[in-house]
């Protein structure tokens, strides 16, 4: 029975990648700053990735077949093309020195451990070409991407001393465990109230905004996909495919039966940051090549899939008041 650390593991990755790790029978050790899964008696408290001693006790103790890193610290304030001096620091302390304990760990116990480290496509930042690839250039403009790049190549480092270490390029991967700040959640819960009698109209930024939308389970299962291959690499993960924030907004209302139109205001002020000039669209065909996944969920099923969790929310909800 294959034992996996999972570090991260109360988002909405961690979750999904718990549960079909459990599926397939691991023994799970996860944690985050605050709490535990743990099948395992090594890990009895939450595990403080910035304290490299800790780290390295539990990873030698342990010894996991597979450990997966996805921790990150990515503030909402995010809006400037660096951000400030503290949110960079941040920034590096969880994205990547709290990575580099972890694979120092390995190194130092001798282990034969499989790393997955999460990266994101904001890594790319203004790419040159509208489908990116592992080969396209890393130029990151916000403290995020900067962290998750400087990460990228501390993780080729170590691979180039024979650590087993992967990095998954993430495009957005949505689902009912997005935080409501996030765009698709925040629509999807805007819609349901309106169509149960709420007066409020929805404010977005830019109708015509551009993302490559996947479906977070799907994503899950590339990053095990990815661990079982006999070498580590980069690999992007992505759908390759872009919708609009017209698309969002409009499937979301014909779903609970509403002409988006009527509810809906679009307001430039309100963007946080400023579009890309090139949508950040993934070819991950390396990955399904070498790993035989594909995305099992559409654009439309996705959005599906959190109204029908919104809605099972909002009874439970009520039959909680009563």
């Amino acid at each position: 029975m294959p034992t996996a650390l999972i570090i991260g593991h109360k988002g909405q990755d961690g979750t999904y990648l718990t549960q079909l790790l459990r599926r397939k029978a691991y023994r799970i050790a996860a944690t985050d700053r605050e709490s535990i899964d743990s099948d395992v008696d090594e890990l009895r408290a939450p595990l403080d990735i910035g304290n490299a001693h800790k780290v390295q006790q539990l990873v030698a103790a342990l010894r996991p077949d597979e450990i997966y890193f996805l921790a990150a610290f990515h503030h909402s304030s995010e809006d400037s093309p660096v951000g400030d001096g503290e949110l960079i620091s941040e920034s590096f302390a969880v994205n990547t020195l709290a990575l580099n304990h972890v694979l120092n760990a390995m190194v130092a116990a001798r282990s034969a451990s499989r790393l997955f480290y999460a990266s994101s496509s904001r890594v790319f930042g203004e790419p040159p070409h509208d489908l990116q690839d592992e080969s396209t250039p890393l130029n990151p403009v916000c403290a995020y991407g900067i962290s998750k790049e400087a990460a990228m190549r501390v993780c080729r480092y170590y691979r180039q001393r024979g650590v087993y270490v992967s990095c998954g390029i993430f495009y957005n991967h949505e689902s009912p465990l997005r935080p409501p700040q996030f765009i698709s959640r925040k629509v999807v819960q805007s819609a349901l109230r309106i169509s149960r009698g709420s007066h409020e109209r929805l404010v977005v930024g830019d109708l015509g905004a551009q993302v490559d939308w996947g479906y977070a389970p799907d994503y899950a299962d590339a990053v095990w996909r990815i661990l079982q291959l006999d070498s580590s690499d980069d690999f992007v993960i992505g759908t390759g495919r872009l919708h609009t924030v017209r698309d969002l907004v409009e499937t979301a209302f014909r779903l609970v039966g509403l002409d988006w139109r009527s509810h809906v205001t679009e307001r430039a002020a309100t963007l946080r940051r400023k579009a890309s000039a090139t949508p950040l669209r993934a070819n991950s065909r390396k990955l399904r090549d070498l790993t035989g996944w594909e995305p099992t969920v559409s654009f439309e099923q996705m959005i599906a899939i959190m109204m029908d969790a919104e809605k099972a929310e909002a009874i439970q909800s009520m039959n909680t008041l009563h």
